[in-house]
């Protein structure tokens, strides 16, 4: 039994296929079976169905892929472990950031980051909130930066900043004269959402819930249309076709102040106190060594212009403590 089997049947058991299993890990579709079916004659089980278009996983072969994970963590750990010996801020750190987050914090973080610790590049991996999760948990990622609340058994948590929310309308709408509003203001609008699987839209859907009982089977007017990105519905917002909600970092000037006249642009316009926001956070596996390259990156976030958030006072180093339970967030300290 080796490492390399064990990192084929993990890649298998997530992946859901053989040969995207292969190509996730840089071999041939052959020589990653030819493994797998060694290991599982030497361990005389079978670790999973073969047939269709999907592999499953059996019973044995859960637990077993389930020590699998944590065995190639604790390699992992030995070979940090040894860089930390050395210097816990050389070699990459790999950092996930959620699709909402990391437009507006990646430019100025990475310049940050270079500048604070060029011998700790930043290998960036952008994606939904559960695919970060996951890959912190298989040992893809060291660290993520992500929004809660969310699921975070095992982890280690340290917050970075508060984000408030404003609502975006477009140009001559009855609202963009700029003065704060309230949610039950926009309860009639017809609003743009994100897609699901992104964290933000269930942000906006406590601020209105009202939109997440609606069906386009009730018959009516629909109420509401999906975007695969925050740009993509700004350009809807700008065309007319509805309102939208956004966090603090993606609006491009600050609310109140004009936005150049005529069609096709977008008015920001604050809510009423008390303002809706998001916490945004640094999350990591509980085993992992370098916690001088978290606190690295922490403090070079926090040292990152970011106009109108909320940043949160840095601690003396990173700590692991199970994070408080989250609570519906309605209004922070500016």
């Amino acid at each position: 039994m080796t490492l390399t089997e064990l990192r084929y049947i993990v890649a298998v058991a997530r992946e859901r296929h053989f040969g995207r299993a292969a190509e996730a890990c840089f071999v041939s579709q052959p020589t990653l079976s030819v493994a797998i079916k060694k290991l599982e004659e030497e361990l005389d089980v079978k670790l999973f169905e073969r047939g269709g278009t999907e592999v499953s996983i059996t019973p044995i072969g859960n637990e077993i892929i389930e020590q699998a994970q944590r065995v190639l963590e604790q390699a992992a750990g030995i070979k940090e472990i040894a860089k930390r010996g050395k210097d816990p801020l050389a070699g990459p750190l790999r950092l996930g950031v959620i699709y909402t987050v990391a437009p507006y914090l990646l430019p100025p973080l990475v310049k940050q980051v270079i500048r604070s610790t060029p011998q700790m590049p930043l290998l960036l991996q952008e994606q939904l909130t559960v695919k970060l999760l996951d890959m912190l948990r298989n040992g893809e990622l060291d660290v993520a930066i992500l929004a809660e609340p969310f699921p975070d058994h095992g982890l280690a948590i340290a917050p970075l900043y508060d984000e408030p929310f404003l609502v975006a309308v477009p140009h001559g709408h009855r609202l963009a004269h700029g003065a704060p509003v309230s949610s039950e203001a926009i309860r009639d609008e017809t609003m743009l959402l994100l897609g699901t699987g992104h964290c933000f839209r269930d942000h906006v859907l406590e601020v209105c819930p009202e939109f997440a009982r609606f069906s386009p089977d009730a018959g009516g007017i629909r109420k509401s249309f999906e975007g695969s990105s925050l740009e993509t519905i700004k350009h809807m917002v700008a065309s007319g076709m509805g309102i939208t909600i956004l966090p603090k970092l993606s609006v491009p000037f600050e609310p109140g102040k004009a936005p150049p006249e005529g069609p096709g642009q977008i008015c920001y316009v604050p809510f009423r106190e008390p303002v809706p926001s998001r916490r945004v956070v640094l999350a990591w596996r509980k085993s992992f060594t370098r916690l001088e390259a978290i606190e690295a990156l922490r403090r070079a976030v926090l040292a990152c212009d970011l106009p109108g958030v909320s940043k949160l006072a840095p601690a003396p180093a990173p700590e692991h403590k199970t994070k408080p339970k989250a609570e519906p967030r309605q209004a922070r300290a500016a």
